[in-house]
């Protein structure tokens, strides 16, 4: 069986956006790239209208993945990219096609004028019930956002790579979050931001304001738990530099934040399988709604 990325796309700028992305990703891991579009077959009346038959919109939709396709060939030559046409429900196909993927790319529409996501109704349904690695990418993502600019300031390919974000709980550290973070920095050559939010509790307010080093304690505090959380990983990657990054305050806020200077951005979502159903948590709901860099969530047990 062929490794491979997964790209959804549905013709818009977002979608072509995440399959440039998905391509770029599919080099770096020396796999095949697999271009996915879902088709809704219209309901019967409008099947047998004379402008709107379901042959003639299953021919045009045909289109769609066809022509990206071959631009994306043209684009990265040497990279094996085929296209598949599935149908039924759009979060429902897109998991189905991506069952043996290793990664699934979908675009996110950037908020007009302001660095962020517009996370839809398929992309958030699809997070919260995928089991492999999810990659969402803003409309208007460009291969140079991911690396430093040049001496001019410039945006280049030729740069070395923006550090890999990392949100990470030091309570409940995930093996799944930290291996695709730190795999994820390897392939790009780069170092490792772990960011992590914490709130105080509140009976600490009295004692903050009469003791200005209690916050550099619970700090060291929360640096030491990080650190001990991701041991055994920077043993096993010595050549990435890991910076921690313990923060007060409202860990998507953070994340956020550190994104503006991010390649790419890694969060956690734990797989629930109870009856009251699939969720992705308000720290990835924040994340993926607002952050400049494609976010990648990677689910856990």
């Amino acid at each position: 069986m062929v490794r491979t990325v997964v790209a959804g796309l549905d013709g818009s700028p977002e979608s072509r956006a995440a399959a440039e992305w998905a391509a770029r990703e599919a080099e770096l891991r020396g796999l095949a790239l697999k271009v996915v579009h879902g088709w809704e077959p219209a309901p019967d009346p409008l099947a047998q209208a004379p402008l709107l038959g379901g042959e003639t919109q299953q021919h045009w939709s045909r289109r769609i993945p066809r022509e990206a396709g071959e631009g994306l060939r043209l684009r990265h030559p040497g990279l094996d990219v085929t296209e598949d046409q599935v149908t039924g429900t759009p979060t429902d196909a897109l998991l189905d096609a991506a069952k043996d993927a290793e990664l699934l790319v979908l675009g996110s529409r950037g908020l007009s004028g302001v660095g962020g996501f517009l996370v839809g109704s398929v992309g958030l349904s699809v997070v919260a019930n995928a089991e492999l690695p999810v990659v969402l990418v803003r409309a208007g993502e460009q291969a140079a956002d991911e690396h430093e600019k040049d001496p001019a300031g410039s945006p280049s390919t030729d740069t070395p790579y923006r550090p890999v974000v990392l949100g990470l709980d030091a309570g409940t550290p995930a093996d799944a979050v930290i291996e695709f973070a730190f795999a994820e920095a390897a392939r790009r050559d780069t170092g490792l931001r772990v960011v992590y939010g914490w709130n105080l509790p509140p009976y600490y307010a009295y004692g903050l304001a009469m003791d200005a080093g209690l916050n550099d304690e619970l700090s060291r505090e929360e640096t030491a738990a990080l650190t001990e959380a991701l041991s055994p990983w920077r043993q096993k990657r010595p050549d990435i530099e890991v910076a921690l990054e313990p923060r007060v305050g409202s860990a998507a806020d953070h994340l956020v934040d550190a994104s503006r200077e991010a390649s790419l951005v890694v969060i956690g979502r734990r797989i629930r399988r109870a009856a009251l159903g699939a969720h992705i948590g308000p720290v990835a709901h924040g994340v993926l709604h607002h952050a400049i860099a494609p976010v990648a969530v990677v689910a856990h047990d």
